[in-house]
C-alpha cells in the first residue's frame, strides 16, 4: 500500500478534519537529523502534522518550534527518553541495534514512546519500535511504518496491544493539530473537545 492509500485509510478511521499542514522544511530537517524521513510521516505531515490522537497519543514535530502558549511536543526530547530507556532496561541485548538508531515519532498518555529503529538506509523500511512503559515487553519491533502501525493499531489487529494505554474505544478517533488545540486552550475551551472548560487559558494543559 502506497503512503497516499495509507494515508486514505487513516482518514476513514481519523478525519483530518481538525488536522493542518506542518508546512516543514524538510532539508532543513534533515540536515538537523542526518537522514531522510519515511514518505509516510512526510505525508502524514501534510495532512495532519504534529498534534493529538484522542487526547491520549501525541504524533511529534520533527523540529521545534515556538507554541502559541506553551512549546508543542518535539522528537528531540523523546528521542533521548528513549535512547536512555534502551541502554538503561537492557534493549541492545533484545536487538542487535545502537541506541542512536532510534529515533522517536510519537507518544502516548501511558508514557509509551513510538519510534522508528533506523539502521535501514531506505527510511520507507524502517520499522516501528515500541519503547513501552506498561507493555508486555519494554521493547517490541513491528515490521510495519508510522501509518500502517497507526492503520493495525486503529484496526485492532494486534493479538497483544502494543501500547500500555487503550485510546479508543471502537468510536470515533479524533486528531488535532496542536495550534487547533493551543487556540482552544486560549478561548477557555477544552483542547481535544472544543467544549467550555472552566480550567481552560489558566495553565499549560
Amino acid at each position: 500500500m502506497t503512503e497516499n492509500a495509507q494515508l486514505k485509510a487513516l482518514e476513514q478511521l481519523m478525519p483530518a478534519t481538525h488536522g493542518a499542514d506542518e508546512d516543514i522544511d524538510w532539508p532543513a530537517v534533515e540536515a538537523a537529523w542526518g537522514t531522510r524521513f519515511p514518505s509516510d510521516f512526510v505525508a502524514f505531515m501534510g495532512r495532519y502534522g504534529a498534534g493529538t490522537i484522542n487526547g491520549e497519543a501525541t504524533v511529534l514535530l520533527p523540529l521545534p518550534k515556538p507554541g502559541l502558549q506553551w512549546d508543542p511536543a518535539a522528537m528531540a526530547e523523546e528521542t533521548a527518553n528513549a535512547r536512555r530507556l534502551w541502554e538503561a532496561e537492557g534493549g541492545r541485548a533484545a536487538f542487535d541495534a545502537d541506541p542512536e538508531t532510534i529515533l522517536a515519532w510519537g507518544v502516548t498518555g501511558a508514557s509509551d514512546i513510538l519510534c522508528w529503529l533506523t539502521g535501514d538506509e531506505d527510511p520507507d523500511r524502517w520499522p516501528v519500535l515500541v519503547c513501552g512503559r506498561h507493555t508486555a515487553d519494554t521493547f517490541a519491533v513491528y515490521p510495519y511504518g508510522m501509518a500502517e502501525f497507526l492503520l493495525r493499531l486503529f484496526s485492532d489487529e494486534f493479538d497483544v496491544s502494543p501500547v500500555g494505554i487503550t485510546f479508543w474505544d471502537g468510536g470515533p478517533l479524533g486528531f488535532v493539530h496542536w495550534r487547533k488545540a493551543q487556540r482552544r486552550w486560549q478561548e477557555g475551551r477544552n483542547p481535544e473537545t472544543g467544549d467550555p472548560d472552566p480550567y481552560a487559558g489558566e495553565f499549560p494543559a
